[in-house]
């Protein structure tokens, strides 16, 4: 198993305001930063990835899963197992000072009840790791 440092997948500014980014585009830039790994640390078949996905990040899983068996077909990828970790939502409150827990995008704050909350972690998807040959 290999960790990937630097292989976050960051969504787009405009994801957070709504703009859903599409789970193939998605998928095509996983497979691309596996090839640069495959070529970096010389392995040549990848088994299993696991992701790391923000409740906030926006990703329908299933259409993920599907959106990555297309993508792997005839790759370096193609077989491999997709497993997701859930990773929950983060928020500093700007009043009352707090990180508090979020489910959604606009939530409130459970300790003063504003809107005022500024998304920490929780809005990104991450390469975690990989078992590769």
């Amino acid at each position: 198993m290999t960790n990937l440092p630097g292989a976050d997948l960051h969504l787009p500014e405009g994801c957070m305001a709504g703009i859903a980014m599409h789970e193939l585009s998605l998928c095509e830039s996983i497979l691309q930063v596996l090839e640069q790994q495959a070529e970096a640390q010389q392995y040549r078949k990848v088994k299993t990835v696991w992701l790391e996905i923000g409740v906030l990040a926006g990703v329908e899983v299933e259409a993920l899963r599907f959106s990555f068996d297309v993508v792997t077909q005839g790759s370096l990828a193609e077989q491999a197992k997709l497993e997701i970790i859930d990773m929950p939502g983060q928020a500093w409150c700007l009043p009352c000072g707090r990180n508090v827990a979020v489910q959604q995008l606009y939530d409130l704050c459970p300790h003063c009840g504003s809107h005022q909350l500024q998304v920490n972690s929780g809005d990104q998807m991450r390469i975690k790791e990989l078992e590769v040959e």
